[in-house]
């Protein structure tokens, strides 16, 4: 059916949303493995597409969205057959409309009237937002309606230079114990959990484990109250020190990764060998945590209001509860689970 055909796919962001898209090419080109597929990302979550095996054409549109009509120009000098929007907002929509695609494929449910550029709309089994129903399995209702078996998931992803490998090597820890990644930050304020729920995390696993902090050069002032107040003090920072891709590589080397509902869980997701625990809170473990393994276990928040799936606490009463309502003895419980698991 599409084998030799221009497949285009529009998701612009975010890292873990992108990474969540991920599997659709790979069901495409197992399905079809002489089609050809394009993507248009925004530059925020481009290192996840650009020179992705499986990717033969890549169009990065700048946030201040200054080359639009130059990349729109670029997308249908290509002449696809397809193009499919998972990502279903007004901005990809408007993609999806311009790019010159015979034919212009989306799901039932999309927001700010994106469902108005397609010429097909695929009737999605569950609303857009169903808290039950993993994002994933919907960014594939696209390709089943194509024809693939979606039956197995992969993570395509681009994969570490030598010289970003020998890197990753040099900042790990040099010894025989479990490596435990603490993934702390995360960018809405109600998915952040307390900074001494991680003070306590770290203090649990001295002389478990090797403990590295992950996150950016803006997460280094709560990575290092972290390990400024820990009496664990076999800690070491990796806050800035390491791309996207290069994080991946980190986490491909950790036994456990233990993040919030972040980029940072998707990545170390997408690296497929860390056992991982993802704790939640206004967001829905159901609907993007790790799934599809017994190494992944994720943590809902047990507020009444949670999941809430909004970026702004609207629970003047409790502001942020969700936080805050977790048993972190059940947690513990978990590492100590995974971490004698072989």
């Amino acid at each position: 059916m599409l084998n030799n055909k221009k497949i285009l796919i529009i998701r612009l962001s975010a890292i873990g949303d992108t990474i969540h898209t991920l599997p659709m090419i790979s069901t495409l080109k197992s399905t079809y493995p002489d089609c050809k597929i394009g993507w248009v990302v925004e530059n925020k979550a481009k290192m996840f597409v650009e020179n992705n095996p499986l990717i033969d054409k890549c169009f990065v549109v700048n946030k201040k969205r200054d080359n639009f009509f130059k990349i729109i120009k670029e997308i249908r000098k290509e002449k696809y057959d397809y193009a499919l929007d998972p990502q279903q907002l007004f901005k990809s929509g408007i993609i999806l409309g311009l790019c010159g695609a015979k034919k212009k494929i989306t799901l039932s449910g999309g927001r700010e009237l994106s469902w108005l550029f397609a010429n097909k709309i695929v009737k999605s089994k569950t609303k857009l937002f169903d808290i039950n129903y993993h994002v994933v399995k919907r960014n594939l209702e696209l390709c089943e309606f194509l024809g693939c078996n979606v039956d197995k998931i992969n993570f395509p992803t681009p994969k570490a230079t030598e010289e970003s490998k020998k890197k990753v090597q040099e900042l790990l820890f040099k010894s025989n114990k479990p490596l435990v990644a603490l993934a702390p930050a995360t960018t809405w304020v109600n998915k952040h959990l307390p900074n001494d729920f991680w003070v306590e995390i770290a203090d649990y696993l001295e002389n478990k484990a090797d403990i590295i902090l992950t996150g950016s050069i803006k997460d280094e002032k709560l990575i290092n109250y972290i390990i400024e107040n820990s009496k664990n003090k076999n800690l070491k920072s990796l806050a800035g020190e390491t791309d996207l891709i290069e994080l991946k590589e980190v986490f491909s080397n950790c036994d456990l990764v233990i993040t919030p509902d972040s980029g940072s869980a998707h990545i170390a997701w997408a690296a497929q060998n860390p056992k991982i625990i993802s704790i939640f809170t206004s967001t829905s473990a159901k609907r993007t945590a790790p799934f599809g393994d017994e190494k992944y276990f994720s943590y809902q928040s047990l507020a009444n209001c949670s999941p809430c799936m909004k970026k702004k606490c609207y629970n003047k009463k409790d502001k942020y509860i969700c936080t805050q309502c977790f048993a972190i003895d059940d947690i513990k419980k978990q590492i100590d689970i995974m971490l004698d698991r072989e």
